[in-house]
């Protein structure tokens, strides 16, 4: 990566230069070749209209089988909703609380008991039963069919790296790009919810059902091998008990996709269940209401990732059975005693007076702050969004800044990079200068404003550096069917605000992950923070933002944030404190400081794990973009969102892969990144 290349030009000093000669010559030419700016009308195929064609013929031709597959699925979704409905409230609490106890002793007990109290207490539990009902049908079918993919690339090595490379664009590919085609293909309602739940949940399953195969031990194979076993034997009944934590961590996180699914697919699903009634409800700014129907949500979660998570450790501990049955038992006894009492678990609307008072003091936690509340978000809007956007020579105007940006700026600006660049190159740091005039150029244009020529050298020159010819022409590739579907401009905006989120996070979680890898009680405060974080689904996150800062862009910023926040936290402790015991003593005997030790030892070791952690923060902001298209973001997200309205197969789908090429480019360069480092350290 740091070899000499060319004129004794490193390789990274190389791109840099690369990517800086064709931004300039872009920016020299701007008023004499247009083109080089904006690209044409005219050269824009009409790839949309093309796919949407193409796409409903084939669905066409699929829809008779798909629906009469969604009318056969409808029977278990009635009978689930059905069992769900007519099973007495005190007998459900009473098998989750058994449950929880059989898992985790007391403590999980309890908390199943406050958990589902709470969902009956709020006047949700009806709602939260067709929820569960679509989890309960989704679930097992994912689990199937990820495990019928998953033993599929195991036993047949040819499939595996395009079965790899089919899962990486299912999880890359937005979650509402799923939608438009199941709904031309199976209509309107629960049942599409439950499919693109399916197919959601389905890669977790089948990367982790491979991985756990994989890492069976030779010897056990072996053994299996001796035995005279069949091939279906060694596998079912040596291979897959062998790999069961591993597979089950695969169940944990397919429940998981399938919940979060599950709430986005009511946009479309008309269902009477938690994600319609927090859909309803913030359309209508009812703002209490919402976040008690999101706080349904992130209990399920809770209860569904901690109970799972407990069947996915290697050694666990089950409590006694016996308990399990006296309290199950117990929940029976309840059930048949005051049956005629019981009534309609809808009606227990306990926690109205919450939601209302709720609603009430945020009304006037707004007015009371509303000056402070506009200034912070018209700062960072005016001082930090705009000019990255749109470039500081549209940005900076009288009415933002105060003065108005000119040619004379422009020019004193990029000197000013110069200088900088200059001193970095004579300081040995060439690459890092370069950059330097680069980032300037980025700043003084905008992100959306980016000459198009630059954007593919520059990514081509970025993913040579970080993998070789193969990535960088997989990139220009990717990118140049971005460019001539007519979707660019779209895409740069996406890149725009998911790259501001993404670099938020990485100081926000650079700077928490550092501070909890250096303090245990900071450690203790971030940790239930993040796992509280990591289990609410996506769609709750719009929530507290869109009741304190309406619906806008600075709305969608803040809420990618906060959920593509927590892997940068977590990765950066992980790598900060696995440096090996040795390197410590040496940099202790050596005599030196803390700060040196964190700067000059944990930092570099730590590098590959914060790149992951980086990696996972880009896709989570991705992820995330989509869903923050219903609170007023613009680009693909908001194209994809249209898509859906307006059942324009198309358009979901080209600007889906759009935002999946995206996604995927940057998951390869960084990882590449990491993969190097990785090298450099000999891991």
């Amino acid at each position: 990566m740091n070899g000499v290349n060319i004129a004794g030009l490193s390789k990274g000093s190389l791109a840099a230069l690369i990517a800086l000669l064709i931004g300039a010559l872009c920016l020299a030419l701007e008023g004499l070749v247009p083109w080089l700016s904006i690209f044409p009308k005219d050269w824009v195929l009409p790839a949309t209209e093309s796919v949407g064609t193409g796409v409903k013929g084939g669905l066409t031709f699929l829809k008779p089988a798909a629906r009469m597959f969604s009318a056969m699925m409808a029977y278990p979704m009635a009978a689930m909703n059905y069992l769900l409905a007519t099973v007495p409230w005190p007998l459900l609490i009473a098998a989750t609380v058994a449950l929880g106890w059989r898992l985790g002793g007391i403590k999980m007990a309890a908390m199943a008991a406050i958990g589902l109290g709470l969902v009956l207490v709020s006047g949700y539990w009806p709602q939260g039963m067709n929820t569960l009902a679509l989890v309960a049908v989704s679930v097992p079918l994912a689990l199937v069919v990820g495990a019928g993919i998953g033993i599929l690339a195991n036993e047949f090595p040819s499939f595996r790296a395009p079965i790899q490379a089919l899962l990486d664009v299912m999880q890359t590919v937005p979650t509402f790009a799923y939608l438009t085609p199941l709904l031309v293909l199976f209509g309107f309602g629960p049942v599409v919810g439950l499919i693109a739940s399916a197919i959601y949940a389905a890669p977790p399953m089948a990367r982790n059902v491979l991985l756990g195969l994989q890492r069976v031990e030779h010897e056990v194979k072996e053994a299996a091998v001796m035995a005279g076993g069949t091939r279906l034997q060694q596998l079912f009944q040596v291979e897959i008990p062998a790999a069961k934590v591993q597979i089950m961590v695969g169940v944990n996180q397919c429940l998981m996709a399938a919940l979060s699914m599950v709430i986005i697919a009511a946009v479309i699903g008309g269902f009477n269940d938690i994600g319609w009634e927090v859909l309803l409800t913030m359309r209508k700014a009812q703002f209490g209401p919402a976040m008690l129907a999101g706080a349904v949500i992130v209990i399920f979660a809770i209860l569904i990732d901690r109970m799972s998570a407990t069947l996915a450790q290697e050694r666990r501990q089950l409590w006694d059975g016996r308990v399990s049955l006296a309290i199950l038992a117990l929940g029976l006894l309840v059930s048949l005693l005051f049956w005629s009492r019981i009534g309609d678990p809808g009606s227990y609307q306990m926690l109205d007076p919450v939601a209302d008072g709720l609603d009430s003091w945020l009304t006037d936690f707004t007015r009371a702050n509303a000056y402070f509340l506009a200034n912070l978000k018209n700062t960072i809007m005016f001082y930090v969004l705009l000019p990255l956007r749109i470039g500081l020579d549209q940005a900076l105007l009288p009415f933002t800044w105060g003065f108005q940006w000119t040619a004379a700026m422009s020019l004193w600006f990029f000197v000013a990079a110069a200088v900088v660049a200059v001193v970095l190159a004579l300081r040995g740091r060439l690459t890092l200068g370069l950059v330097v005039l680069i980032a300037a150029g980025i700043l003084e244009t905008g992100v959306s404003q980016l000459p198009w020529p630059f954007v593919l050298v520059g990514t081509a020159a970025l993913s040579w550096v970080a993998g070789g010819h193969r990535l960088a022409m997989l990139s220009l590739v990717l990118l140049t069917t971005i460019l001539v579907s007519g979707l660019w401009e779209r895409a740069l905006l996406s890149l725009y605000l998911s790259g501001a989120a993404v670099f938020a996070c990485a100081l926000l979680g650079g700077g928490l992950g550092l501070l909890s890898a250096v303090s245990p009680m900071a450690w203790r405060l971030v940790r239930p923070i993040c796992d509280m974080l990591q289990t609410i689904p996506l769609f709750v996150f719009l929530i507290p933002v869109l009741m304190v800062f309406q619906i806008g862009e600075f709305s969608a910023f803040l809420a990618i944030i906060a959920y593509a926040v927590v892997p940068m936290i977590r990765y950066t402790r992980q790598g900060l404190i696995s440096t090996p015991e040795e390197m410590i003593e040496a940099a202790t005997a050596s005599g030196a400081t803390r700060w040196q030790m964190m700067r000059d030892v944990r930092a570099p070791y730590a590098a590959p794990t914060i790149l992951l952690g980086l990696n996972q923060t880009i896709l989570y902001a991705f992820a995330m973009l989509v869903i923050a298209a219903l609170i007023g973001t613009t680009g693909l997200g908001q194209s994809i969102y249209l898509a859906l309205g307006q059942a324009d197969v198309g358009l979901g789908i080209s600007a889906g892969a759009a935002m999946a090429i995206l996604a995927l480019i940057a998951d390869r360069i960084v990882q590449g990144f990491a993969e190097e480092r990785k090298k450099a350290l000999g891991l």
